[in-house]
């Protein structure tokens, strides 16, 4: 009796639920009537899925260096769906804002520790010769990166070392977005000229990437953690979960990318042109690029050596040699 009287609630709240929809309820339950059951790999479309690597050679692991990329943006896409919470939320909430920040931590910590995949996953010979293969296509055509640092902060904290420190306020987001620092990472410094995989990138990414920088103009990350309350301003989880993200974002990311690089590009003091003329030298590391998330949240003396000691230990820029 008591069964009955659930199943009864819960058909009055079903058809309380359609009556606006112009169909009865008898009309939703024959659908689930003839509905098949749900199965695993129809729900996250596996064949799909595992339909997705499509290899360019004959080189066993360049389907490796697919994988990955997939995986990587798949978890790129994570970080974005909590980013977005947090933009559009309007309550304040300190446990609320510090729960989404550990939870882009731990996808991003996934994919810094993954990395060894890259790093020690594949047959340096079967790289260099796939890779070359795949030009002009480079991971620095990773949108969906950009919009991470885009959601993250201002886009004067994103401008290029060399004019960051300059007054940029009367810049529009569309003069600040030209000076953004990845941009001189594909510019020939000598002539000024863009690389083929920048110029691919701006035609197909550039307006969706101005869109987003105008849509959180005044309500990235860093804005939400400014506007909130001083009390919770100092909230040491927050704070503390803040400052990981931008050493996950903007130090141990690109740091695995330098071992990367090193691994597979640097040989005997010589370069390999496959990363689609990026200069990745002066690109990744973070004591170069210096770029910060939060940055009224360390002192001078970290700002000034941003990156230094994490470089240090694995780089050493008088010989220019990885140390693996």
């Amino acid at each position: 009796m008591k069964h009955d009287a659930k199943i009864e609630s819960q058909i009055n709240k079903l058809e309380e639920k359609y009556k606006n929809s112009g169909q009865d309820l008898s009309s939703y339950l024959d659908g689930l009537l003839y509905q098949r059951y749900l199965t695993y790999w129809d729900y996250i479309h596996l064949d799909t899925l595992l339909s997705l690597q499509v290899p360019r050679t004959h080189f066993p692991d360049e389907e490796i260096f697919i994988m990955y990329h997939q995986i990587t943006e798949l978890y790129f896409k994570l970080i974005l769906h909590e980013q977005k919470q947090i933009v559009e939320d309007k309550s304040q909430d300190v446990a609320f804002f510090t729960e989404k920040v550990r939870r882009i931590n731990n996808y991003f910590k996934a994919l810094i520790s993954s990395f060894g995949i890259m790093i020690k996953g594949m047959e340096r010979e079967q790289f260099l010769r796939y890779r070359m293969a795949l030009l002009p296509a480079s991971g620095f055509q990773s949108a969906q990166y950009r919009m991470i640092e885009i959601y993250a902060t201002p886009l004067e904290n994103l401008l290029h070392r060399s004019i960051r420190k300059n007054d940029h306020s009367d810049e529009s987001i569309e003069e600040l977005y030209e000076n953004i620092y990845w941009k001189r990472g594909a510019t020939d410094l000598a002539t000024g000229e863009k690389t083929l995989t920048l110029k691919q990138f701006e035609i197909r990414y550039t307006p969706r990437l101005l869109r987003i920088a105008n849509q959180v103009k005044e309500s990235t990350i860093y804005h939400k953690y400014l506007q909130l309350p001083e009390t919770s301003k100092n909230n040491e989880e927050l704070i503390q979960a803040l400052k990981e993200l931008d050493l996950n974002a903007n130090v141990n990311w690109p740091l695995m990318h330098m071992g990367s690089a090193y691994r597979y590009l640097g040989k005997e003091g010589k370069e390999v042109d496959a990363t689609g003329g990026t200069n990745w030298k002066e690109y990744l590391p973070p004591s170069f690029q210096k770029i910060i998330f939060f940055p009224t949240l360390y002192s001078d003396y970290e700002l000034d050596t941003w990156g230094k000691q994490w470089v240090d230990h694995i780089f050493n820029p008088a010989s220019k040699e990885y140390k693996e």
